[in-house]
């Protein structure tokens, strides 16, 4: 059974339309490397499963990115999935106890939904208004007054999986009964991680959705793939400046530019410095 999936579907009955997603596999490649607390890994976890629920219904080749900043001990997160359910993800943070609540971990956080579909002129950005109670909260407060789409979002994460379910009206159908709005929100947030860890699909969505009958659709993969390269790393180099850069060369003997995403390091010597700077190479 696939681990990293996810999981379209729509009510039958109702004009409600859903996705539930499973990470396990690019779970533990995010985590690699990095001591994240638990407060900490389990906002990036829910994060990573979000990011995938919003980019499984980009139509078109794109990036959905999540980007949150914060005066709390979160200072940054950023998690990017493209409409082919590439994830990479990271977090920075420093000083956060294992009871650090999302109100304090986030703080007077910012938070932007930014989809690029590379061939716009301009890439679609909305602001999340954070919410102290979750992650969770402040996107359906996203989909609900930037989108007008009404969403129920649940997730859920530990170190060894994260996932989620989304359940929004379709726009394009009557809004159904509020008492069966409410209730299969309501049975959407009994979703635990140990279901996910379980496996998601038909027969998870049954047991959910007992009452209703669901249309599943096929399950899409999703996989950890940074986008980091030597030309970008060059690029941080020259960001930083030649003058902080030589300076750096002189006290190491070389430069080491760090993925924040994958972790993968890029060395550059005192030759490849003078190249970076040399300025823009003529072509052949």
């Amino acid at each position: 059974m696939p681990t990293d999936v996810v999981v379209p579907f729509v009510f039958e009955m109702l004009p409600v339309r859903g996705a539930i997603v499973q990470l396990q596999n690019s779970w533990h490649r995010m985590l690699l490397g990095h001591a994240y607390a638990q407060p900490v890994r389990d906002v990036l976890g829910n994060a990573a499963a979000a990011t995938a629920l919003l980019a499984q219904s980009l139509k078109f080749d794109g990036t959905v990115t999540m980007q949150l900043n914060g005066d709390g001990p979160l200072s940054l997160l950023v998690m990017q999935c493209t409409n082919n359910l590439d994830l990479r993800g990271m977090a920075s943070s420093s000083g956060v106890a294992d009871n650090t609540s999302f109100a304090e971990l986030a703080g007077q956080a910012r938070c932007a939904i930014t989809i690029d579909a590379g061939a716009m002129e301009q890439p679609y950005q909305g602001i999340v208004e954070v919410s102290s109670e979750s992650l969770a909260a402040s996107l359906q407060n996203y989909y609900l007054r930037s989108a007008q789409i009404p969403s129920h979002l649940h997730l859920v994460c530990n170190a060894s999986v994260c996932g989620g379910i989304l359940l929004q009206q379709t726009p394009e159908k009557m809004f159904p009964v509020v008492d069966d709005w409410r209730r299969v929100g309501l049975l959407a947030a009994t979703l635990r991680t140990a279901d996910i860890e379980e496996g998601v699909g038909a027969e998870l969505l049954a047991r959910l959705f007992a009452e209703d009958d669901l249309r599943v659709y096929e399950d899409q993969p999703v996989a950890f793939r940074c986008r980091c390269s030597g030309q970008r790393a060059e690029e941080v180099l020259r960001l930083l400046g030649e003058a902080e850069t030589r300076a750096a060369l002189a006290e190491r003997g070389r430069v080491t530019v760090t993925c924040e995403y994958c972790g993968r390091q890029r060395r550059f010597d005192a030759v490849d410095i003078s190249r970076i700077f040399a300025g823009p190479a003529m072509s052949g």
